[in-house]
């Protein structure tokens, strides 16, 4: 019995097709995979040998990168505005005419918000305003809220772009790092040039601010070649995360009649994210948080509150948006333990 077990086995390995398991034998070795090799795993067939090959590679190689401890970040939305950036795929975007009003959070609420979730067990606290938000407000607002706040916990800014002098004033307000991306169709869907986001981002690493970032939003239509240029463009950023988000489409937008990915595609997304960026990037996210993504290589997840550019709700929470506790549920039923005290994904970016 156990002898045709082990045959049965290894026909099952030597099933696997060879750039595939060329691909992830790389990572294994401490290598990163190339541009052909990251392709090479996107073009793997839904629901075959290979693709549960790849699935379980990243979520064996995801756990012994983060040492089994996942991570839940809250992030609080400042405000609401038609954003004159206009980014299709997004409820702020004027273009889409979800919010016809400015509407911001009072620091007093930002304040309460934050301290929950630092109570709930956030590993750290993501601060996030419209690109048309004042500089000078966010970090107005900011500096109230780190006085609050235990001197231990991550800040992390996701907002517009920005130069030197505001990235140094990041620093002083006691910012950590930022998330930024180069989005899908960047320039085209978006009012932003991909050049820009770069130059962001570098502005941010030489103000010695730590990078997050991931391959999103992804829709149905998006091809594997745009696909692989954003994984490579978020390798190349050095992140101490990546990951994987698929896009939320918003009533009424242009990019409604594109669908939306399946978790099952988003999930084996994030696996080939996890493998192309290797095991020596601690942090892996997928966004909204589900059970799929957990078991497929992501350990990190968000809970929501105030604004969220995928929602129509104005208050998140009341909507999409899920809280620390049904976070840190999801990440239980995948087997994870849940890291306790601040952020090890931006201690050690």
């Amino acid at each position: 019995m156990g002898s045709d077990r082990s045959k049965e086995e290894e026909r099952a390995r030597m099933s696997i097709t060879p750039k595939v398991r060329d691909a992830v034998s790389k990572v294994y070795a401490g290598e990163l995979p190339d541009e052909r090799d990251v392709r090479a795993l996107l073009e793997t067939a839904p629901h075959s040998a290979d693709a549960g090959y790849v699935l379980g590679a990243a979520d064996e190689i995801n756990r012994k990168a983060c040492g089994g401890k996942a991570e839940i970040h809250a992030q609080i939305g400042l405000n609401l505005s038609p954003c004159p950036r206009n980014c299709a795929f997004c409820a702020f975007a004027a273009r889409n005419k979800v919010f016809t009003q400015k509407t911001e959070l009072d620091v007093e609420t930002v304040v309460a918000m934050g301290t929950r979730a630092e109570q709930d067990g956030a590993n750290a606290l993501f601060i996030m305003a419209t690109g048309d938000y004042p500089f000078s407000k966010f970090v107005e607002v900011s500096q109230e809220l780190r006085r609050n706040i235990r001197s231990t916990t991550m800040l992390i800014a996701n907002i517009g772009d920005f130069g030197p002098e505001d990235a140094e004033k990041l620093r002083e307000t006691g910012y950590a790092g930022i998330y930024h991306a180069v989005r899908m169709g960047e320039g085209e869907v978006t009012g932003i040039a991909p050049e820009t986001r770069l130059e962001t981002v570098q502005t941010a690493r030489e103000a010695g601010l730590l990078i997050g970032t991931c391959v999103e939003p992804v829709g149905p239509e998006h091809t594997i070649d745009e696909i692989v240029e954003k994984i490579l463009i978020g390798r190349d950023m050095k992140p101490c995360y990546s990951g994987a988000m698929r896009r939320i489409n918003i009533p009424g937008s242009t990019l409604e009649p594109y669908g939306t990915l399946s978790e099952y595609r988003m999930a084996f997304l994030v696996a080939v994210v996890r493998l192309a960026m290797g095991g020596a990037v601690r942090g892996n996210c997928t966004h909204e948080p589900n059970l799929l993504g957990a078991v497929s290589g992501a350990n990190l997840f968000w809970a929501e509150v105030g604004a969220n550019p995928r929602d129509t709700e104005a208050e998140t929470s009341e909507g999409r948006g899920l809280d620390v506790s049904a976070c840190r549920k999801i990440f239980e039923e995948a087997e994870f333990d849940l890291l306790a005290g601040p952020s090890e994904i931006y201690r050690r970016g």
